[in-house]
């Protein structure tokens, strides 16, 4: 089976009048199906850069990401925002669950953006939001709004909302970052379990080094570079 992700020579700089300043410098590397791989590195390592430009939401200046087949360069705006829609799922370090919602709601939101323009219309997977709310412990808790939950069930809340549409990638950037350990550790565990038995693929970014030994593989960045690749032994 080829790889799920092929990143190939990405390159990414910003411009601020005449100033370049370089984010990502020739990063290549790729992930099979259903792998869990860590992105490490301090801030200002590219890791962040890396993670906009594999989820197609921001261009790379050069090189290429082929997502299971496709390359992102090769469509169009339109074209890759359904994309992202169906292929992959979001969790982020501030949650940006929408105030005004119920944790349900905010989980359907999800449902119904990725169901747009798609016909037929896929209907709610009643089956894995159960088994997503049991394994993340927030059944009870699915008609509280954001500012009722802790913040360790918002990241939860968060994780139900990215794998309610069956993205066969999860794109995790420092989602424990604002968290005390046992909600950290409950989180990983929950990234582990989608990567095992959802079959997904999971790229987290994490500057935590002990976080990302839950991966089977580990990327070290520095300065816009990958600078090692470390397979987890267990």
């Amino acid at each position: 089976m080829p790889p799920i992700i092929i990143a190939q020579n990405l390159g990414k700089t910003y411009r601020s009048g005449k100033l370049e300043v370089p984010a990502l410098r020739n990063v290549s590397f790729s992930v099979e199906p259903g792998e869990f791989v860590a992105i490490v590195g301090p801030s200002g390592s590219g890791k962040s850069t890396l993670f906009h430009i594999l989820g197609g939401l921001t261009p790379a200046t050069s090189g290429s990401v082929t997502i299971d087949g496709t390359d992102f360069s090769s469509l169009s705006d339109a074209d890759r925002t359904k994309m992202r829609r169906a292929r992959i799922g979001f969790i982020f370090q501030r949650f940006n669950l929408l105030p005004t919602l119920s944790a349900m709601g905010n989980i359907e939101i999800a449902h119904d953006i990725a169901n747009l323009g798609a016909s037929p219309k896929r209907p709610l997977d009643k089956t894995l939001l159960d088994h997503l709310t049991a394994l993340l412990g927030i059944g009870g808790r699915l008609d509280h709004r954001p500012n009722e939950l802790s913040g360790g069930e918002q990241q939860r809340v968060a994780i139900a909302r990215a794998l309610i549409t069956h993205p066969s990638i999860v794109l995790a950037d420092e989602p424990t970052g604002n968290l005390d350990t046992k909600n950290s550790d409950a989180v990983l565990a929950m990234l582990r379990t989608s990567s095992r038995e959802l079959n997904q693929t999971v790229l987290m970014i994490t500057h935590n080094p002990e976080a990302a030994q839950i991966a089977d593989r580990i990327l070290h960045m520095r300065d816009g570079e990958i600078t090692s690749i470390e397979t987890v032994k267990r």
